[in-house]
């Protein structure tokens, strides 16, 4: 497009049109793809707040890295491509788990649980410790067996923290068959006392999970000193999790997988990814919905401006070369509005992540106070280049009917 039907287009946007309707219609148009970019960044930004603070709450208890096996539940810690893995200098911290489904009883509550054995590393890989709502944080206390268990698999048992009650933990013999004259023997059981309660505030942890010391959950799920059902890594803070995963994997082979903590989370992060897709296409729809406004003074701006198009065409300009006016003008005022949408977005969203001025309920009853908010460069771009997209969609539907009348 030439600079000729540039300057005519933005003299055409702010020059006086014979009805003053006209502008009011474009002004209308513009504010209207403004209002809806600024939602749509809000809206965005308000998703990617909440998104990170789950995986700030997933932090605090899912580990840097995550080896399991491809096949079967458990694998040895003497495997040769393991004990490599271990030896890696950027494996700060290796934690050894193992996990499996238990029965637990506490008088006449009963109910399955995910058990996890975890060994002393776990406290010092996870932050465990920033999650405890009550007691202190043991799993064996040099005497008795201890367990952390999730608040709301403690509420539904019926204790806490300060009973002295103990609760009892039954799991088949793994390598047994039932004995149907004395089912009782085909359980390994073992009593444990509750240390403390933790929140994640998930419910797929706090309301199954139950933490035990790692030769107990050998124990109870017939598994030998080297046998495990996951190895948790922490890395050195001088290199990436996406190099050493990549590391880590090529060492492993396929017999093993190394997961991140978006991987391990990966139903979770699944269904925020389509959320926010669908969140897009329907702010997307309103958005067209606004651009029809540019419709309406684009056509009116045609019809005030059928003598100039008259007067052009006999100067020498051809019925593309008008056409292109009256396009770049309509995308001009989507751009308008798109440039003011996106700077009132980000001043609202920035205002509201460091100020926290709209409260969650009374600021009380939920894990923050204000709604969370995180602007992204790249929901930026997204917006701007379906507000630009459609704003010139808008523009080219009425500007292609355009004919120079004799």
């Amino acid at each position: 497009m030439s600079q000729l039907e540039q300057h005519i287009a933005w003299r055409y946007i702010f020059s006086k049109k014979s009805h003053n309707a006209i502008n009011i219609v474009s002004g209308v148009s513009a504010a209207a793809v403004g209002v809806v970019t600024a939602a749509m960044v809000c809206v965005l930004s308000v998703m990617n707040g909440f998104g990170s603070l789950i995986e700030t709450m997933f932090s605090q208890f899912d580990p840097q890295l995550r080896i399991t096996a491809t096949t079967g539940k458990s694998f040895s810690i003497e495997d040769e491509a393991i004990q490599s893995v271990i030896a890696l200098p950027c494996v700060e911290l290796v934690s050894q788990t193992v996990e499996e489904t238990a029965l637990i009883r506490y008088k006449d509550h009963q109910l399955p649980a995910h058990l996890m054995g975890i060994d002393d590393n776990f406290q010092q890989l996870t932050q465990i410790d920033s999650i405890i709502t009550d007691g202190t944080f043991s799993v064996y206390d040099g005497a008795f067996e201890r367990a952390v268990l999730g608040q709301g698999l403690a509420n539904q048992v019926g204790i806490n923290a300060h009973f002295v009650g103990g609760i009892h933990v039954y799991s088949p013999k793994r390598t047994e068959r039932v004995n149907l004259m004395r089912p009782d023997e085909s359980f390994n059981e073992a009593t444990v006392f509750i240390s403390s309660t933790f929140a994640v505030n998930q419910v797929k942890y706090d309301d199954t999970y139950m933490l035990i010391s790692l030769p107990l959950a050998r124990y109870l799920f017939d598994y030998d000193s080297v046998t495990v059902t996951a190895l948790n890594l922490q890395l050195s803070p001088d290199v990436t999790t996406r190099q050493a995963k990549k590391q880590i994997q090529h060492i492993l082979g396929d017999n093993f997988r190394v997961l991140d903590r978006y991987e391990q989370q990966a139903d979770f992060f699944r269904i925020l990814k389509i959320e926010k897709l669908l969140t897009i296409l329907l702010m997307a729809f309103i958005l067209l919905i606004a651009c029809f406004n540019i419709i309406s003074s684009l056509s009116m701006l045609m019809i005030d401006k059928k003598e100039d198009i008259r007067i052009l065409n006999n100067l020498g300009a051809d019925l593309p070369t008008i056409r292109k006016i009256f396009l770049y003008e309509g995308w001009l005022i989507s751009s308008l509005g798109a440039v003011i949408g996106l700077i009132v977005g980000l001043i609202l969203s920035l205002i509201q992540e460091h100020f926290g001025l709209i409260k969650l309920g009374n600021g009380t009853q939920y894990v923050i106070s204000a709604y969370p908010v995180q602007v992204q460069g790249l929901d930026i771009l997204i917006v701007a280049i379906v507000v630009l997209l459609l704003g010139f969609v808008a523009a080219w539907y009425p500007v292609r009917k355009l004919q120079i009348d004799q």
